[in-house]
C-alpha cells in the first residue's frame, strides 16, 4: 500500500471516529487536513470584497469548529469531509454578509468582486448573496449540478476531487459544470 493510500485510510478512520469524544484524534485530523482547508478557505475568500473582516485562517477555524460539532454525519472519506467543509464555508460567508448588510441597511451596498465569475456574466461585480440566491434556485432544479458548482467555484476543488467526493465520473462532473454555468450565466444576467 502506498504512503498516500495509507494516509487516506488513516484519515478515513479518524473521520469515522470524529463523532466520538477523542480530542487527540480530532487534533490529528485537523493537522492532516489544515493545509487543504486553508487552500479551500483562500479560494472562498478570493471571491469576497476587499477589506472583508474574515480572513482565510478565521474561515478555516470557524468551519472546523462547526464541522467538529457534526455528530450525526457519517464521514465516508476525505473527499466527503472536504465537500461538506466547502458548503460550511460558503454558509459562513453568506451568513456573515447577511449580518453585515443588516447592520448597514441605510448604507449603500458595495458590490463584491468575484474573480472567476466572468463565465457567468460580462459584469465581474456580483455580490455573494446574488450568486448564493441564484445557486439556491438552480439547486431546486438540479441538486447534483448545483453541488458541483459549489465545490468547483466556491471550494476551488478540481474536477477529479469533485468526482471522488460525489462518487461520480469526471465526465459527469464536467457535464454538470457546463450545464450549471450556462444556467447561472442566464439567471445572473437577468434572463431567468
Amino acid at each position: 500500500m502506498s504512503a498516500a493510500a495509507n494516509d487516506d485510510a488513516s484519515l478515513t478512520q479518524w473521520l469515522q471516529q470524529l463523532d466520538q469524544p477523542d480530542p487527540a484524534a480530532s487534533q490529528r485530523l485537523f493537522a492532516l487536513l489544515y493545509d487543504e482547508l486553508r487552500r479551500m478557505a483562500r479560494s472562498h475568500m478570493r471571491r469576497e470584497r476587499a477589506g472583508h473582516t474574515l480572513s482565510a485562517t478565521a474561515l478555516t477555524h470557524e468551519a472546523w469548529f462547526r464541522m467538529a460539532e457534526q455528530n450525526r454525519t457519517a464521514w465516508r472519506n476525505r473527499g466527503h469531509f472536504l465537500a461538506v467543509a466547502s458548503t460550511m464555508m460558503r454558509r459562513i460567508l453568506v451568513n456573515h454578509e447577511e449580518a453585515r448588510r443588516a447592520d448597514k441597511r441605510a448604507a449603500e451596498l458595495e458590490p463584491l468582486t468575484l474573480s472567476g465569475l466572468e463565465q457567468f456574466s460580462d459584469r465581474p461585480d456580483r455580490d455573494v448573496l446574488a450568486v448564493h440566491d441564484s445557486l439556491l434556485a438552480f439547486e431546486a432544479l438540479d441538486p447534483r449540478a448545483a453541488k458541483v458548482v459549489e465545490l468547483r467555484f466556491f471550494g476551488g476543488l478540481e474536477i477529479e476531487e469533485i468526482a471522488e467526493a460525489m462518487g461520480l465520473s469526471p465526465a459527469t462532473v464536467k457535464r454538470d459544470w457546463a450545464l450549471a454555468r450556462a444556467w447561472l450565466q442566464r439567471d445572473l444576467a437577468g434572463g431567468g
